[in-house]
Order: C-alpha cells, then structure tokens, then sequence
C-alpha cells in the first residue's frame, strides 16, 4: 500500500467520524481496528445497553399502566430476547460505519494497530507484523474498565458492563458498585425487569460530578422504584458463595454485607494503551491521560490523539468533536480553533427519569461569582402533566448581572432530548431574556427550559 495521509488506529465515534471527515478533506486514510467499527460505544456500550434500556422502560410502562386504563395481563418479560435485540441493534450500527467507511473510500485494516515512527505497525491474529506508511497517526483506541482495589472478574458471577451485555440471564438480585452514569442505567434497567438491586456509591450522591440536585433528585426516584441505594459506601471484598457472592462494603454507618446473585462493576473508565507502547514515541502523559494540545496534538511529532485516551470528557460525542478538530488540523483547515470546551458539552444519562445536563454545575458557577437560579418542577408543565411523566425537574444557572445562561441541569422522562436546546443557548452566549423571548410550542416538554428562564427573573408563571 502506497504511503497514505492518515492512519486512525480505532474505529469507535472518534475515530470513525474522524477518519470520515477525512476523507471528505480529501485525505487518503486507513482505519486500524480490532474488532467491529463503532467501538466500545456501538458494540459494547452506548447502542446496546439504550437499546435494553428502551425495553425496559417500555416493560415499567406496561406494568403500571392499569391506572391509565390500559390492563396487560400474563406480562412478562423473555431477557434473552431483549439481548438478542441488543446485540441486533449493535451489529447494524456496526454495518452502518463499514458502508460508511466504503462510500468514502477508506480501508479498514482488521488488527491490533500500534503507532511508529512512519506510520502504524498491525498485528494481525497469526501472522507476522505488517506495517501502514502514513504522515500522520491519529490514536482513538478509546478506554476500558475500572475495576476496584481487590475486586476480580470472572464473567458468570461478578461482571462489567462488557460480560453483561452478553449475558441473557436474569439475575434475581444484583449489587452494582458504582453510581454514576452506567452504573445506575444497569440499576434502573434489572430493576424494571424485576431484579432486586442495590446500588453501592462512595459519594455523597448519584451521579457525582453532576449537579447535586441531579443526583438527589435521581436516588428519590430509585427508592419508589424499590431501587436500594447506599452512600458513602465503599467495596471492601467479596466471596464468591453457590450462585451468587457475598460483598462487605464500608460506610458512615459501619460495615455491611450484601448478598447477590450478580454483581457488576460500574466504577468507571480508563485510557487504554496497552501495547501501543507510547513511552518509546516519547508521548507526554498526565495523570494516565495522553496529553494533547488544543489541536489534539500529542507531543511526538505527527502523532495526535483524542477521546478517552485524552480525557477528562469520557463521551462519545466530546469525541467525535476532537476527531474532528484533530483531521482539520492536520489537513490545515482549522486555523487555531481548539478543542470543545468542556463546559459546551452535555452529559446525558438514560435511566429513567433521565438526566442531562450542560455548563456549570450550581457550585461551580457560585464559585466564580453572584448567580441567579430558576428550578421549575415537570409537575408544573402541561404537557408531563398529560403523559403522566411528571417526576424531575429543570435547573437553570445564570449570571446574576446579565443573566447569561451558564449552565441547565434536568432529569424527567425525555430530557436528553431538552438539552440541545441548552446546549445551543451556551453557544449563542444567550441569556435568560433571549430564551423567556424564545416562543414554546404548547404542550410540550420544552415548555420547562422558558419556564425556568422566567424563574431565574422572578417571573415564573407556572409555580
């Protein structure tokens, strides 16, 4: 193969959106990966486990829509086939990136890339190392599982989010170790199918790193749920007993044992750079985080890299952002402008209720200066009124003076689908005024984002 422009070594949202922009700059690249295109977020994460998540809140609604005259009776739920419909839906998104891949001419390389100077040396299963030329190497190997001091896996019992998306057992109880985004999506989803879960959180609430009232609001929710949630807990170690495990975990209130039949790790995520051998390229790192600067640029020559080797934004679409930001660069089309702030990127979490969120969180903004708040809850909105989803609530946070929107904080049913609205506020630089002057179709969920506007005036029409 003759010397090519770019070699993206993983396919997953950066790298594949990446190598797309790419090539549409004109770019002869390659994509090294390997397993399937789309990467963790496609195969083994976000694509897979929203699509459980659809079954599940869709399982919840069945079974508690007798109050709004609609009887299902002899429901029940076959899990096996909600992951087989799950895996479905992840080989399509799979096939999805490989046409894309082919309609824009780019070649995608099956095998373990590793970058040198010159370009990306493969290995392949079984055979002997080949070796991509390129000018420049573009890394988006993505990230892997945390596990906690002490804890092992073994697949069957004690998992990841990796073996339970594989796995089409139901498990009558389950220990989640971990609060934050994926951990409390498994949460919601085995308890909707029927599963008893307890939830094992070292912070003070949910979702830590988010708004607090997020994570407040999300824990009430769990418990009418039947969800059991415990704070301020620690893992300490765990037994594997008969079918299931015997976890001690620590806390404020003492020690505690929880009996499970499943247990699933869900402490978060780190870069993965196994066997990409960076420290012989002379790539800084900081705090296990390959350094970059805002043109995604590592500190070797003609190498960049982004997503989750990066950090701190663990998502799938800071990602494709930075892959973006990285070929522009690298072709000469983007002339300065750095990678996203991390304030204009929203977090979304797809329990039920949901959350989303983007900009600065209530304590963030209140440390930098005087602020003004409106929190209008969904009971208040017509429309969540109509649909019977009236749980959550939205939070705004402005500028005390000028009234410039600085971050909006929701959880309710539908809200990761709010938060583009928020998101472009953040970008115009809009201010409370321009979004109460903003006309809301009525009924609908949108309403909340004016609505709250107007509470952070003092001018709240509808609590």
């Amino acid at each position: 193969m003759a010397e090519l422009d770019l070699v993206v070594i993983g396919a997953g949202p950066g790298g594949y959106v990446a190598a797309i922009r790419a090539a549409q700059l004109g770019l002869r690249t390659a994509v090294v990966e390997r397993e399937r295109a789309g990467g963790v977020c496609g195969n083994w994460g976000c694509i897979p486990s929203k699509a459980i998540l659809a079954d599940a809140e869709l399982y919840r609604e069945l079974r508690h829509a007798g109050s709004r005259g609609i009887v299902a009776d002899g429901l029940r739920v076959d899990f096996a086939r909600v992951l087989a419909r799950s895996r479905a839906a992840a080989a399509r998104q799979a096939q999805g990136v490989e046409s894309l891949f082919r309609k824009h001419h780019i070649e995608l390389v099956q095998g373990r890339g590793r970058p040198v100077v010159g370009g990306v040396e493969v290995q392949r299963d079984g055979a002997k190392p080949e070796r991509l030329a390129a000018r420049h190497v573009l890394l988006a190997t993505g990230s892997r599982e945390r596990l906690p001091p002490g804890l092992r896996v073994d697949g069957d019992v004690v998992q990841t989010s990796r073996e339970a998306l594989e796995d089409p057992r139901l498990p009558a109880s389950l220990v989640v170790i971990g609060g934050g985004a994926v951990g409390v999506e498994f949460a919601y989803a085995y308890a909707s199918f029927g599963s008893r879960v307890t939830v094992v959180e070292m912070a003070d609430t949910l979702l830590p790193g988010m708004d607090a009232d997020l994570g407040r609001e999300l824990e009430r929710a769990f418990r009418r749920q039947g969800i059991e949630v415990l704070l301020g807990h620690r893992f300490e170690h765990l037994e594997l007993e008969g079918e299931g495990a015997r976890m001690a975990v620590g806390g404020g209130s003492g020690p505690r044992t929880l009996t499970a039949q499943r247990v699933l790790a869900a402490v978060g995520r780190a870069p993965l750079t196994d066997g990409l051998e960076l420290d012989v390229l002379g790539v800084r790192m900081d705090r296990g985080f390959v350094a970059v600067d805002g043109a995604m640029r590592t500190s070797a020559k003609a190498l960049s890299a982004i997503g989750d080797l990066v950090g701190p934004l663990l998502l799938a679409h800071a990602a494709s952002e930075q892959g973006v930001v990285a070929v522009e660069a690298i072709a000469g089309h983007r002339n300065g402008m750095p990678a996203p702030d991390p304030t204009r990127v929203p977090m979304c979490v797809y329990c039920q209720p949901e959350v989303a969120a983007i900009g600065l969180t209530e304590a963030e903004a209140r440390a930098r200066g005087p602020i003004k708040l409106g929190k209008v809850p969904f009971r208040a909105i017509g429309k969540a009124m109509a649909t019977g989803h009236t749980e959550g609530m939205a939070k705004l946070v402005a500028g005390a003076r000028h009234g410039e929107i600085l971050g909006v904080h929701l959880i309710g049913h539908g809200v990761t689908e709010l938060v583009g609205e928020a998101g472009l506020a953040l970008t115009l630089e809009a201010t409370t005024h321009e979004l109460r002057d903003t006309v809301h179709a009525h009924p609908t969920l949108s309403e909340i984002l004016r609505e709250a506007a107007l509470a952070a005036q003092g001018e709240a029409v509808n609590i």
